[in-house]
């Protein structure tokens, strides 16, 4: 038995119990837990295992919580900006929505892979680091990349929109 399958034996349930219990959510408890694990397996040498391991979930969950709050601000300060918008425009109606929501959805779609995941990783709040490992990419190209994967969205969306007005124009004229 390899030392992180004796951790994981020893400490998962206690460390799922005790994040179920910070957390209010058992899925999201077993989730930083393996997320716990999975850093476990990275160390050459743990001194105190179970201090370790409730440090590393507790500042897995502290971080967590700050992307949280960034999120939620950014969060408010568009809705003050739609609320700014709104003053000025009038609120467009549930078809249009589902009309600009499926747009986006068809833009999306257009991007590759790699466009498309670097840009979904940082809606979810991953850092330039993080997106960097999960496609395989150095952490310096990661800002080009997003900035290039915007910029092909703006365009694949407007060209969607002028396309859709383009066949309106046609079909009533």
């Amino acid at each position: 038995m390899t030392d992180v399958e004796r951790l994981f034996r020893s400490y998962h349930a206690q460390l799922v119990r005790y994040l179920t219990r910070k957390l209010g959510d058992r899925d999201w408890a077993e989730e930083v837990a393996q997320e716990v694990f999975v850093r476990a397996l990275r160390q050459d040498h743990l001194t105190n295992e179970r201090a370790w391991l409730f440090t590393v979930a507790n500042n897995l969950v502290r971080d967590e919580a700050r992307k949280d709050a960034r999120r939620r601000r950014h969060l408010a300060l568009l809705r003050e900006e739609a609320k700014a918008e709104e003053a000025v425009e009038p609120e467009p109606t549930s078809l249009e929505r589902a009309q600009e929501a499926q747009r986006a959805r068809r833009a999306v779609e257009t991007l590759s892979e790699r466009d498309r995941s670097a840009l979904l990783m940082r809606e979810e709040g991953l850092d330039y680091h993080e997106i960097a490992e999960a496609l395989g990419l150095s952490f310096g190209s990661i800002g080009t990349t997003l900035a290039r994967a915007r910029r092909r969205l703006v365009e694949a969306y407007e060209a969607l929109l002028r396309a859709e007005n383009g066949g309106e124009h046609a079909a009533s004229g």
